[in-house]
């Protein structure tokens, strides 16, 4: 006689259900009518706004700033994680707490601080612009630091559990072995961090590309220089051009979901290939 298991939720069948309706209502339905939407129109009408001049820019500027920040969150959330985790410092917990203020501040006071800051008026665009003569407000620049703002807690938050769970004996057994301090994050920390950053990467820069609140007080928002997908999609909204921005819509959503794809399929190899070094490791053990 077989007992059953007691399991807290649902069975699978029930949680099945419940799961798929759930998705179905706040993501595939609105997904599908949009694929729907865009889909009444010609191939060459969809092309022709798809690939208009303004659209392009567009693209280019949202998804260039959106890599840029990704990569800058990648290296400096994993110095901060680093940090939080393997040092003790007065006001630890303090800035622990701060890495999360992204998360818990309207994106709309975080645009208007960020443009308050680097504007050529603020204190800190005042003293680039006037020194180095770079405009950092109202520029592609001041884009990429609000997407900095927005995205680094998710590679922080991402990367630091893996990093509590290294030893610090793994870093001094290298040591004695003779690897030097790169030798020893390339080789030895830098696989068994590199799905968590990959991740941490990828949570970023799809919350970059999709950001608004913070970006357009920042941007300028001048056609072809500084003016975001997301922000020319309302403008077309307001001039009640739905087919011009569903197209954009879709545009948006296909590529990334490719770029998504493709980061997915490049942490799942790295994933691979760093358990299949373990195996190595332990055969030849």
């Amino acid at each position: 006689m077989t007992s059953r298991k007691h399991r807290v939720l649902p069975g699978f069948g029930l949680s099945l259900g419940y799961s798929l309706v759930y998705l179905s209502l706040l993501v595939l339905i609105p997904l599908g009518g949009l694929i729907a939407r865009s889909a009444q129109m010609s191939l060459s009408e969809f092309w022709a706004i798809a690939t208009a001049d303004r659209a392009l820019a567009a693209y280019r500027v949202t998804f260039g700033c959106a890599l840029i920040a990704a990569l800058v969150n990648a290296v400096f959330g994993l110095l901060v994680a680093w940090v939080l985790v393997r040092y003790d410092f007065f006001g630890k917990k303090l800035v622990d707490a701060f890495v999360d203020l992204p998360f818990a501040l309207p994106t709309a006071v975080a645009g208007i601080t960020l443009t308050t800051l680097y504007a050529n008026t603020g204190w800190i665009g005042r003293f680039v612009e006037g020194v180095f003569g770079y405009k950092v407000a109202f520029a592609p620049p001041g884009i990429v630091v609000a997407l900095i703002f927005i995205g680094i807690p998710f590679v922080v938050r991402t990367v630091q559990p893996v990093i509590e769970d290294i030893e610090p004996e793994v870093e001094e057994a290298a040591a004695s072995l003779g690897a030097s301090r790169i030798q020893t994050f390339i080789r030895v920390l830098l696989p068994a961090l590199a799905p968590a950053l990959l991740t941490g990467f990828t949570l970023s820069f799809s919350r970059a590309v999709g950001e608004y609140g913070s970006v357009i007080f920042i941007a300028g928002n001048m056609p072809m220089v500084s003016e975001i997908t997301p922000l020319l999609i309302i403008s077309k909204l307001e001039q009640y051009d739905i087919a011009g921005a569903t197209v954009l819509a879709v545009v948006m959503l296909v590529i990334s979901f490719l770029l998504l794809l493709a980061i997915n399929l490049l942490q799942w190899w790295t994933a691979n290939r760093h358990s299949g070094r373990h195996v190595d490791a332990g055969v030849q053990a």
